[in-house]
């Protein structure tokens, strides 16, 4: 459709919004706060804001979706992606599902402060969803305010680039843009709530459809829309499988186990915690949703979790993802049951999670020591354990350690020469001083390990190849995206911007950067948004 004389650039943005026309829709047209029933989303229209203003953009996202680097520089651009203006063909709308929060049934959930604008069509005919995180109420926002604020929306824009440059499967983000309001929060919780910034990020994903968009369904009894919302979503995010049937239920359900397997391998590879893995956090496409209490591992410790709502019972401490992933696809098989009946055959999919993890979680260590594939009779399942207990008694950085590694010269170098470069590694790499005992540990396990990689033939610069691809140089501190989140809240938006720019290349070698790339600092490990966060965070 050509544009009208008085369009903006933003109009012609192509929009199919299959979700709202295919799926069955709240018949209440205002938007107030209730129980909404046998509808898959409530439409709603983002609350205005006194004065948006761009705190930063994605470039790269931006041209995927086919908007030109000028246009986001744009005032225009900065008042659709505040939500103070539709762009032509945007039918906005707030999904509902319901969810296990920390293990228990919570009942309906749905899109608090999300609205989703439309269905983009991009250049290259692939869809996604543009939706905005903070932009007012929904009928769905129980007893929130539907807004977020800045230092929330830095580290979800952060976060969602960073991820998906290190290649873990990941929802996107394009903007965030302040919008000249402050909102309330406790982010604590402890009753010292203070006014903050506003702001609001625009999400993208192909897809923002959780398991708890199914769940609620089930729990309320209502399969004519559960069986709607799933042949939709299998026509649409997973025509591959065919037409929807019994069979086809069953197989698509498989390879959402797969999806999400291949997803928390890549969590655990870089160090990733999610810190809230409800199930109404689940993407039903595989994808890292909803950054919230996330953190990244300093000191390897598989006990520890980002949660200050989790401190005590740390259900979603990093170790335990796997396990929780699995709990929540076996709520995600209870809701399906309805339509395929078939419990042996939601059993064996949820099987294909176990094998895809344990399988590609071993490749991913050996690959992250410079193995050429996994070999369980060359003892690479002790190895990899030792590894591990190695960093966790140590109180290494993991990051910091695995990529160094790569550079010790096995072969070229003599066994005390290695063996000192390794030690020197680890202390330098360590936050406490290692003790007799785990120098001992150390020594022992570097002297298996470079036997194994000796037997294993590979050349040193082959060897550090494969490393380097699996083992980041640069991840998302807490304490750096604080720092950033600090200057923002000054005006001062560089920071952001310089870390964009580096996460857009984690794997890569930057020199100038190389204080990116160095262990938290002291004053980081008990600070406020360096260390555990809140929920609100």
């Amino acid at each position: 459709m050509p544009a009208s004389a008085d369009s903006l650039p933003l109009d012609s943005l192509r929009f199919d919004n299959r979700f709202v026309r295919e799926l069955p829709g709240d018949p209440e047209p205002d938007n107030f706060r209730r129980q909404v029933y046998a509808s898959c989303y409530s439409k709603v229209t983002p609350s205005r804001v006194k004065n948006p203003r761009l705190v930063a953009y994605a470039a790269d996202l931006a041209e995927e979706l086919g908007i030109a680097e000028e246009v986001c520089r744009s005032d225009d651009f900065c008042q659709v992606f505040a939500g103070n203006r539709l762009a032509d063909g945007m039918e906005p709308f707030a999904m509902g599902y319901g969810g296990h929060q920390f293990g228990h049934w919570a009942g309906q959930l749905g899109d608090g402060r999300a609205i989703n604008l439309g269905e983009v069509i991009c250049p290259d005919g692939s869809r996604q969803t543009l939706q905005l995180k903070g932009a007012g109420l929904t009928p769905y926002s129980r007893s929130a305010d539907g807004l977020a604020v800045l230092r929330s929306s830095i580290r979800e824009f952060l976060c969602s680039e960073a991820m998906h440059h290190l290649g873990v499967p990941t929802t996107r983000a394009l903007s965030v843009v302040l919008t000249g309001e402050t909102v309330v929060r406790d982010m604590f919780y402890d009753g010292n709530p203070q006014l903050e910034p506003g702001a609001i990020v625009c999400r993208v994903a192909p897809s923002f459809v959780r398991f708890g968009n199914f769940q609620l369904f089930t729990a309320r009894d209502d399969l004519e829309s559960l069986k709607a919302l799933v042949d939709y979503t299998i026509r649409n995010d997973f025509p591959e499988l065919g037409e929807p049937c019994t069979a086809v239920y069953l197989q698509w359900f498989a390879e959402v186990c797969r999806k999400t397997a291949d997803m928390v391998v890549h969590w655990q590879r870089v160090g990733f915690v999610h810190g809230v893995m409800n199930t109404d956090n689940m993407s039903i496409l595989g994808l890292t949703i909803d950054y919230g209490p996330y953190g990244w591992l300093e000191n390897y410790d598989p006990d520890w979790t980002p949660n200050t709502t989790d401190a005590q019972g740390r259900r979603y401490r990093y170790g335990n993802q796997p396990k929780i992933a699995y709990w929540n696809l076996v709520q995600l098989a209870n809701a399906l049951y309805p339509l395929v009946k078939r419990a042996e055959g939601l059993q064996q999919a949820l099987q294909s999670f176990t094998d895809t993890f344990d399988r590609q979680w071993q490749a991913t260590l050996a690959a992250k020591l410079g193995l050429s594939a996994f070999d369980a009779e060359a003892g690479d399942e002790a190895l990899t354990h030792r590894v591990l207990k190695l960093l966790q008694n140590a109180e290494t950085d993991m990051t910091l350690f695995f990529r160094q590694l790569a550079d010790i010269d096995i072969a070229g170098s003599a066994d005390e020469q290695a063996n000192a470069e390794f030690i020197e590694l680890l202390q330098r790499n360590s936050y406490e001083t290692l003790s007799e005992a785990v120098v001992e540990m150390a020594e022992r396990w570097f002297g298996d390990y470079r036997k194994r990689l000796l037997s294993d033939g590979l050349p040193q610069s082959e060897r550090r190849e494969i490393m380097n691809r699996v083992n980041p140089k640069y991840v998302l501190r807490n304490y750096l995206a604080q720092q950033a989140i600090d200057l923002a809240e000054q005006g001062d938006f560089s920071l952001v911007w310089e870390l964009l720019d580096l996460l857009r290349a984690p794997y890569a070698e930057q020199p100038e950067r190389d204080r990116f790339a160095a262990k938290r600092p002291d004053w980081a490990k008990e600070r406020a948004g360096c260390s555990m966060l809140s929920c609100s965070s």
